[in-house]
């Protein structure tokens, strides 16, 4: 059984000013991060700050494969309203698992090389797996029912006026997303074949009113579309439900994480399609950045009151972006 040093579990950085305060929805934003990150982090902090939590103040979590130093600590403390909870990774959830042909996944790792970005790096392989199924079973989210996530380097490019979390309850839905596009082929081989075997070994956990048919081309292969998971804000229910946690696992044991480059985003994305219905799911038209892509609200009245990006660059243009097709359903 994995067990948690009391280092792992809590280190906690809480605001005078928040004693006693009681926030609308249980919820956090949850950052996966290295001490090297600061300054990038930081930036993004602000921005998330000015265009939303400092008038709502939800709290962060903090989580690294290596302990946070002091000095990251204090630069959070200084740049966030919320309360900060830094964790450290446990290394069962951070390692490649003992099932995986290592001499079969270093081969593959050099196979992929340069081709496609992170090709050979068997630490971003790490991070795609840990995303995928363990970030949300971490012990400072027990008590957290919605994660918004972040990461360093991102720009928020509008004010954002209403509280995203409250509408996601208020609402029913369990998802959000800000961006979609279509993955790189030569990364997911085998991610479809291994996904159709899971439905077929648990035919009751695919919902009868599912999105399938946003990610299936016309001639029953999967067409690459995924939700862009560096921006998702979402249930942890969702995640820490017996549908998604088993195909989590199943994935898991088939070794795609390693022997490829399956990445969180389309593993999100193909749960989403088979245990949700649309009407879980809910494109955030928020002001987002992340190179190269952006989300950027078209409306232009709201554009011009709350925005600095130019909506006419919005990845819902772009001919990779699947938002459209979604849309449409």
């Amino acid at each position: 059984m994995l067990t948690y040093t009391p280092d792992q579990i809590r280190d906690s950085r809480l605001k005078p000013g928040n004693t006693g305060l009681v926030l609308p929805v249980r919820a956090a934003f949850v950052i996966l991060v290295r001490n090297s990150e600061l300054h990038q982090l930081r930036a993004t902090i602000r921005q998330l700050e000015d265009q939303f939590n400092a008038r709502h103040r939800y709290p962060y979590v903090f989580l690294n494969d290596k302990p946070f130093t002091e000095e990251f600590k204090r630069a959070m403390e200084w740049v966030t309203s919320g309360d900060c909870h830094f964790g450290l990774v446990p290394y069962e959830h951070w390692s490649m698992p003992p099932w995986i042909d290592r001499v079969r996944a270093k081969w593959a790792m050099t196979m992929m090389g340069s081709r496609v970005p992170y090709g050979d790096s068997e630490s971003y392989r790490k991070m795609c797996r840990y995303e995928s199924g363990f970030f949300f079973r971490h012990p400072l989210l027990d008590g957290f029912d919605y994660y918004w996530r972040v990461e360093p380097g991102v720009e928020f490019t509008c004010s954002i006026p209403y509280d995203p979390f409250k509408f996601m309850v208020d609402n029913n839905k369990s998802y959000g997303f800000a961006i979609s596009l279509r993955e790189i082929p030569v990364t997911v081989k085998s991610l479809w074949k291994t996904t159709n075997a899971f439905r077929a070994a648990y035919p009751d956990y695919t919902a009868p009113n599912n999105m399938l048919r946003w990610v299936t081309a016309p001639d029953g292969d999967y067409n690459m579309c995924h939700f862009w998971s560096n921006f998702e804000i979402a249930s942890l229910a969702f995640l820490r439900s017996p549908q998604y946690t088993a195909y989590f696992d199943f994935l898991d044991r088939a070794g795609g994480f390693f022997l490829e480059r399956w990445g969180d985003a389309p593993i999100h994305s193909l749960a989403v399609a088979m245990f949700l219905n649309k009407s879980q799911v809910h494109y955030f038209d928020i002001g987002y950045y992340h190179s190269p892509f952006q989300n950027c609200p078209t409306d232009p009245h709201f554009n011009a009151q709350h925005c600095f990006c130019n909506s006419n660059h919005s990845m819902i243009y772009n001919e990779d972006s699947c938002t459209n097709d979604w849309l449409a359903l």
